[in-house]
């Protein structure tokens, strides 16, 4: 059995990221516009876009709500939280949404391209790879904030 495939170049190692994807990040980060943005390949552009963008007063659940049951995302959420001695803080977690219900071109496809377009995202605090909603939960969430 053989599996050259695996050292093939990667194909996607040239996955672009268009500019409104990098400024609805920043608008999230820096302007809270944005409770949540969530990203998908473009495979024809070979590029990361903006699919959908959550508003400052969206709860979690309207987040995880919005991502697809099948398909893969890279996701932004900035977490509000009160800290122990009554400080407002708040974080940013890069999820990388890879459900195993997902094709394995699009897992794959998600995998390769992640380490370049996160570093594309300055300020995000933790990062969460999940694979069912049960490893993304919010308390997850709020375990890695606190």
């Amino acid at each position: 059995m053989s599996f050259r495939w695996l050292s093939r170049p990667n194909a996607s190692s040239g996955m672009g990221v268009a500019d409104h994807t990098k400024n609805t990040f920043l608008e999230l980060k820096r302007k809270k516009v944005h409770r949540y943005v969530i990203f998908k390949v473009d495979e024809a552009k070979k590029e990361v876009v903006v699919e959908k963008t959550g508003g400052p007063a969206e709860s979690y659940e309207d987040f995880t709500a919005a991502l697809p049951e099948n398909d893969c995302r890279y996701a932004v959420y900035d977490y509000d939280f009160v800290t122990s001695d009554n400080c407002q803080k708040s974080k940013i977690f890069f999820i990388a949404w890879a459900p195993s219900s997902s094709r394995i071109r699009a897992k794959m496809l998600y995998a390769t391209s992640r380490d370049r377009f996160r570093r594309e995202l300055d300020g995000v605090h933790y990062e969460i790879q999940a694979t069912d909603p049960t490893e993304m939960d919010l308390e997850v969430i709020k375990d890695r904030a606190h």
